[in-house]
């Protein structure tokens, strides 16, 4: 199978060895040609992948790359793996510190791999926090992680955003992972600001519009209605949203949450920022729950993410969907083109 029209291979982290990882990246692996995927190598080891594979049944040969640009040749035949050289044993659907390791390790090389220029870009299978803040992680998330890690290549602070991607929807939130009763005081005009100006750049080079429309959810009912219904959509919302569109921004907002993901409704606008997780991910799910994808905005390197966890409920039964990956990954193709034709126009 020939090298998609990025001329580098696409890295995917293995992600946490017990839950259902492993296993969406073989069966996307499986579906290389029926979806046309790009080729890929997996940053892990092949001990974990060999071991899921014959606990599914999966007839799938595995081949371990000494280099990256060996993928393209292996990728038609075998999945590629850049193996780590880390052994662990591990129990599927029972996490445990002795693999976080190998994680957090999946994720470092595949970083260092696309900042020296031997990967395109990164698609990351779900990882179980908890294990890792154990094994001593300190990053709030694997996003925040990613953070930290370009920012150590390229010594500039990075402030990513979340958007989840779907063929029906695009859906930022502007707070994430908080509680509801912290959200109103979590909510500045500097973060609207940011998150705004990331999604309306990412529209461009990543998915390329032209003159980006982006939609921003109120934080209360009917938006505040007046005022009415809270102070925060009038004080801080609005003006934040003014200064970007007198920046030249097609901003459109606040608006009502309750009305903005109909159809109608969506065909107005490229995107959308919501302010608190939920108000955001219901949408999201309800539209496209198996084939939604997780984009980092605001990094220096190209990521994606499955929209869903870790499901170690189901890890080791066979019963794991790959849409979500597939997704990923054909995402991940498509934002590394994106880039790659906005910076031919703009050098």
């Amino acid at each position: 199978m020939p090298l998609s029209t990025i001329n580098k291979p696409l890295a995917l982290s293995l992600g946490e060895p017990a839950g259902i990882g492993p296993e969406i990246i073989l069966k996307s692996w499986m579906q290389r040609n029926k979806q046309s995927l790009p080729v890929f190598f997996v940053c892990g080891t092949e001990d974990i992948l060999l071991k899921t594979a014959r606990k599914l049944k999966l007839d799938i040969p595995m081949e371990v790359i000494a280099d990256t640009s060996e993928a393209a040749a292996v990728f038609a035949r075998a999945l590629p793996i850049f193996d780590l050289g880390i052994e662990a044993e591990f129990q599927f659907s029972v996490p445990a510190t002795n693999t976080a390791a190998i994680t957090i390790q999946a994720i470092n090389k595949a970083v260092d791999l696309i900042f020296s220029d031997k990967a395109a870009g990164l698609v990351t299978a779900p990882i179980q926090k908890s294990i890792l803040y154990d094994a001593g992680f300190t990053a709030p998330g694997h996003t925040e992680y990613l953070a930290e890690l370009c920012q150590n290549h390229t010594a500039r602070h990075q402030t990513p955003v979340m958007m989840i991607v779907s063929e029906y929807l695009r859906v930022a939130p502007l707070t994430i992972h908080m509680a509801l009763n912290e959200v109103a005081q979590a909510i500045t005009p500097a973060l609207i600001k940011n998150s705004c100006e990331e999604i309306h750049a990412a529209l461009i080079k990543d998915f390329g519009f032209q003159a980006p429309r982006v939609a921003v959810a109120g934080l209360n009912p009917h938006a505040g209605e007046g005022g009415t219904m809270g102070h925060e959509d009038e004080d801080i919302i609005r003006p934040a949203l003014d200064q970007l569109r007198d920046q030249g921004m097609n901003i459109q907002g606040p608006l009502p949450a309750d009305s903005l993901f109909h159809a109608a409704a969506r065909a107005k606008y490229d995107a959308a920022l919501c302010m608190y997780h939920d108000q955001a991910l219901i949408p999201a799910k309800t539209l496209d729950f198996d084939g939604g994808v997780n984009v980092t905005l605001g990094l220096p390197l190209v990521r994606t993410s499955p929209d869903h966890g870790t499901a170690l409920d189901i890890a080791g039964k066979n019963l794991a969907r790959p849409d979500s990956m597939i997704n990923a990954i054909k995402q991940a193709e498509k934002i590394c083109l994106n880039r790659q034709n906005w910076k031919t126009r703009h050098v």
